[in-house]
C-alpha cells in the first residue's frame, strides 16, 4: 500500500522560503516510476494544482500563480519529491499535499487535474505572515 508523507511545512514571513518533501514510506511502491504532483488547499477553497513532475523528471508543469517562485524536483534514489518555495506571499498559505499517479512510466505529460492522481499524502501546513 502506498503511504506518502509530506514534511517541511511551517511558518515563514512573506518573502521567505520553505522546502517541502514528499516520500513514500512503503517500499512496495516505487515512486521513481510515477508522475508526482503537489496540490494545495486553503480554508474555504478548492484544492488547487501547484506543480507536477514526470516520472523521469524531464517534464514539469507549474500553476501560473507559482511559476518563477516554486521549483519541483525529484531524487529518485531517495524516492523523494521536493517543492522549493521561494518568495512566499500571503496568498500561498494552505495545506500542501503531494500526490502520485498510480500508472508507472506513462508517456503522457504529468497532469494538473487532481482526478488523475490516486495516492495522496496527509498534507503539511504552510503559513505565511505579512
Amino acid at each position: 500500500q502506498v503511504q506518502l508523507v509530506e514534511s517541511g511545512g511551517g511558518w515563514v514571513k512573506a518573502g521567505g522560503s520553505l522546502r517541502l518533501a514528499c516520500a513514500n514510506s512503503r517500499s512496495s511502491f516505487n515512486v521513481y516510476v510515477h508522475h508526482m504532483a503537489w496540490f494545495r488547499q486553503a480554508p474555504g477553497k478548492e484544492r488547487e494544482f501547484v506543480s507536477a513532475i514526470s516520472w523521469s523528471g524531464g517534464r514539469i508543469d507549474y500553476a501560473d500563480s507559482v511559476k518563477g517562485r516554486f521549483t519541483i524536483s525529484r531524487d529518485n534514489a531517495k524516492m523523494t519529491v521536493y517543492l522549493q518555495m521561494d518568495s512566499l506571499t500571503p496568498d500561498d498559505p494552505a495545506v500542501y499535499s503531494c500526490a502520485a499517479d498510480h500508472r508507472p512510466k506513462i508517456p503522457a505529460l504529468p497532469a494538473s487535474d487532481r482526478a488523475e492522481y490516486e495516492y495522496w499524502g496527509q498534507g503539511t501546513q504552510v503559513t505565511v505572515s505579512s
